[in-house]
């Protein structure tokens, strides 16, 4: 069983940075693929970025990508997504998930969302 809890989320003007963590529990986080995803509002969930177990693949969609970084550190059993040059049309709820191999929207384990607000 992994529990995943998002934080970092916040109001940030457009063109700012916000970093969002994801702290996650078990002894076996560092063997799990992590992602993250985010939905707006009545818009369906969709991917973001993922990170292999080792952190050594990292895959991005390419809305975000050049701007996003996503990074973790097994050590703290944390996952990070740090986001810049953040646009109005990144605001969402933003999600942790994690599983043994990455499944896109199938992964086992989800945080509770952390809100993203970018204002014009």
């Amino acid at each position: 069983q992994v529990q995943l809890v998002e934080s970092g989320g916040g109001l940030v003007q457009a063109g700012g940075s916000l970093r969002l963590s994801c702290a996650a529990s078990g002894r076996t986080f560092s063997s799990y693929a992590m992602g993250w995803f985010r939905q707006a509002p009545g818009k369906e969930r969709e991917f973001v970025a993922a990170i292999s177990w080792s952190g050594g693949s990292t895959y991005y969609a390419d809305s975000v990508k050049g701007r996003f970084t996503i990074s973790r550190d097994n050590a703290k059993n944390t996952v990070y997504l740090q986001m810049n040059s953040l646009k109005p049309e990144d605001t969402a709820v933003y999600y942790c998930a994690a599983d043994a191999s990455f499944s896109g929207s199938q992964m086992r384990y989800w945080g509770q969302g952390t809100q993203v607000t970018v204002s014009s």
